[in-house]
């Protein structure tokens, strides 16, 4: 007859009524030492509690939501068992198809993010090893862990490992073709007819199609954002000083064109602004032209129709094009063509208010500048305090492209400019 072991709750240190948080097996699963049988999580820490015997699991005694203290029965494990049954304990040998890549050689090309197959959904009896934290990680993005390899010790699965498998399946790599399960969680159907009126409104086309873009900007771009100021003083009361001259040429002359060059001659001065990264993420694709995004308020929606060759044209030849192409923009006459191209995005709440946001990068652009109202403030001019003008705006980017000095770099180095526009013929 087989030896039957009761595996309890192990001295845990100063912690009572602690609750299990997942149950890491099941009635018929092979294990080996130290692999991990169940999550627990009190107010201080979450910890995985592992099995000081190899055997088959007979009988789990604890389910999801169990407070248990030192000493509770957690499984029944069957000891004798025979070596076809204890073969699946030690941890998997890496299949021949999908080695782990030694480092590359002199000319040779960077590895892929590491393939998914085989799974711990092929190994019967396998628990995905991943500590807590990790676990954590992959449940908010939806990730099933069985079919993610582990890099870390013992087949340990790292969070680098979830990041990678979620970007495979994004890009449609290896996750997505394996049948990887990245099931990004959508909020539960709530009924709220129950609570009191309700009135349901189709989103119109414009706000379905940005919104899914959005998204898919959002959860694939990992985001940073630089909150700075600029001191536009001098450059307002130039382009006030210029507002007969530009009636004359039929010309509205706003604040926007003046920030269209700022913002051209920041991307020339920080080329990798101006560029977009690769479908594989592999390589950077440096544009040797500038074109960019304004974001315009219509009717229907946020759409951002597209200035091209800015560059190549003056402050009154980008006014007119505005003119002309937020007229369209709010009449719905904006075709394909209008909004594609983009380099770098410009959004301005500044005639609305507010004082800073986090624009959402506009891929597969790297960067969006958010520019919000601009206000009279007391500065320091090392003297006296004097009253100035001063523009909130910041900086949304790719961190993958751009880190944080150069984000901080590109901010500061726009600031000065728009502090005092004649730099721009230096």
């Amino acid at each position: 007859m087989a030896n039957t072991t009761e595996i309890t709750l192990p001295d845990i240190g100063d912690f009572k009524d602690v609750e299990v948080i997942e149950v890491l097996v099941s009635a018929g699963d092979a294990i080996g030492v130290d692999d991990s049988l169940i999550t627990l999580e009190s107010d201080k820490a979450s910890m995985e509690i592992p099995s000081p015997a190899a055997g088959i699991v007979e009988e789990v005694k604890v389910r999801v939501g169990d407070i248990i203290n030192q000493g509770d029965l957690l499984v029944i494990l069957r000891e004798d068992v025979s070596p076809e049954e204890t073969a699946p304990v030690a941890p998997p040998k890496p299949v021949e198809t999908h080695p782990t890549p030694p480092p590359p050689a002199p000319g040779e090309k960077k590895a892929k993010p590491l393939p998914i197959a085989p799974t711990r959904a092929d190994m019967p009896g396998r628990k995905a090893h991943a500590s807590p934290a990790v676990r954590r990680f992959a449940r908010e993005l939806g990730v099933d862990l069985s079919r993610v390899s582990g890099t870390g010790p013992k087949g340990r699965i790292t969070k680098d490992n979830v990041q990678a498998f979620v970007k495979g399946a994004l890009s449609g790599g290896p996750a997505a073709a394996g049948g990887g399960s990245l099931a990004l969680p959508s909020m539960p159907a709530v009924d709220f007819s129950k609570f009191g009126e309700i009135e349901e409104i189709e989103l119109n086309r414009i706000k379905k199609i940005s919104g899914a873009h959005l998204h898919r900007s959002w959860i694939t771009v990992p985001h940073v954002t630089q909150f700075d100021e600029a001191d536009i003083t001098e450059l307002e009361a130039f382009r006030k000083s210029l507002k007969d001259e530009a009636e004359k040429q039929d010309v509205r002359l706003t604040f926007m064109p003046f920030l269209m060059k700022a913002c051209e001659a920041a991307l020339r001065e920080f080329p990798v602004v101006n560029a977009s990264l690769s479908t594989d993420g592999e390589k950077l694709v440096l544009k040797k032209y500038i074109n960019i995004g304004v974001a315009v308020d219509t009717p229907n929606g946020l759409v951002v129709p597209v200035i091209r060759d800015v560059d190549q044209k003056g402050v009154y030849d980008l006014a007119r094009e505005l003119m002309e192409i937020s007229g369209k923009a709010r009449e719905g006459k904006l075709g394909p063509a209008d909004m594609q191209g983009g380099c770098f995005t410009i959004s301005s709440l500044g005639g609305i208010g507010g004082a800073q946001f986090t624009p959402i990068v506009n891929a597969p652009e790297v960067a969006i500048l958010g520019v919000s109202r601009a206000a009279m403030k007391p500065v320091w001019n090392g003297k006296k305090f004097k009253p100035r003008l001063v523009m909130p705006f910041s900086l949304s980017y790719d961190h993958r492209v751009i880190d944080g000095a150069e984000g901080v770099r590109f901010t500061t180095w726009l600031s000065a400019l728009l502090s005092d526009i004649r730099r721009l013929v230096l």
